[in-house]
């Protein structure tokens, strides 16, 4: 049980209607007059909606708790994307509207950790960093490094990204999956 007194960010509770919900945000105020209370913003773990609510500091909540199992992502086909749990060899199907916009940047046979709660998938995070190979992209120009100009180059997963002018293509790069973003060369 989490007591709404106690709430600190990142906590996952069950406000009773069988949906998780993580405190993105809270203060406790204490007004001259009446009672105590805490105002938050929640976020729907599974939905990704954000909501202000205000409870009382004695509400108290059943934990979420939110699972996190690492599988590999083995192939798609069509709409469905297949991992497999690298423990029972069992393969698991998921609809591609459980895939985030970064999953642009797993490539077959990659780790990847598959989140759900109650039994019930939401969501595909991939590794923080990848390194994948530059399939496409325009010559650099000779000289050109006065400034920090970027041009776009196509990765093996056929992600487009922003990368340095002296990028070229057989390059394998280090990008951060959570913002997109050229890091290094690898």
């Amino acid at each position: 049980m989490v007591v709404a007194g106690d709430f600190k960010n990142g906590v996952t509770f069950d406000m009773g209607d069988g949906t998780a919900w993580q405190v993105v945000e809270f203060q406790h105020v204490k007004p001259g007059k009446g009672a105590a209370f805490v105002r938050t913003k929640i976020k729907n773990v599974i939905t990704g909606g954000i909501v202000e609510r205000t409870f009382n500091p004695t509400d108290k909540f059943e934990n979420a708790y939110i699972e996190r199992k690492d599988m590999q992502y083995s192939y798609n086909d069509g709409d469905l994307y297949y991992f497999m749990d690298m423990e029972t060899f069992d393969m698991m199907p998921l609809n591609s509207d459980k895939l985030d916009e970064n999953f642009k940047f797993v490539k077959e046979e990659m780790m990847v950790k598959i989140i759900s709660y109650k039994g019930n998938v939401f969501g595909v995070e991939p590794p923080t960093f990848v390194e994948l190979e530059v399939v496409k992209t325009d010559p650099g120009f000779a000289g050109n490094t006065a400034t920090n100009t970027l041009k776009p180059a196509t990765l093996e997963t056929g992600a487009e990204i922003k990368v340095p002018l002296f990028i070229n293509e057989g390059d394998v790069l280090k990008i951060d999956t959570r913002t997109g973003e050229y890091l290094s060369r690898a």
